[in-house]
């Protein structure tokens, strides 16, 4: 079995990020909710289909944003403090991205 080696890191975010983090997930939030009511209310499928899309949008960019700010603070500070395994976490990181 493979050890999940995120478990014994941590990063510490300011009040700011976590803001516009929180924000983010809660706008996503919403729309699950508004696509659950969609179905509720027999929506057509084509219009569930583009809300959707517009999910997994608000996903990705919210990904991208987290991804960013982890090569600016995380990679970078192991990479200062001599730790270049990091590198291989960053291409794992990318290979999931890109299924």
């Amino acid at each position: 079995m493979k050890e999940n080696k995120c478990c014994n890191k941590k990063t510490y975010r300011g009040e700011e990020e976590k803001k516009i983090i929180n924000n983010r997930i809660n706008r996503i939030e919403g729309q699950l909710k508004g696509i659950k009511k969609m179905i509720q209310d027999d929506a057509y499928c084509n219009d569930v289909l583009v809300q959707l899309s517009a999910i997994e949008n608000s996903v990705k960019s919210l990904s991208n944003h987290i991804l960013e700010n982890h090569l600016y603070t995380c990679v970078s500070r192991d990479l200062e403090n001599g730790k270049p395994e990091i590198i291989d976490e960053v291409i794992n990181l990318f290979k999931k991205f890109n299924r």
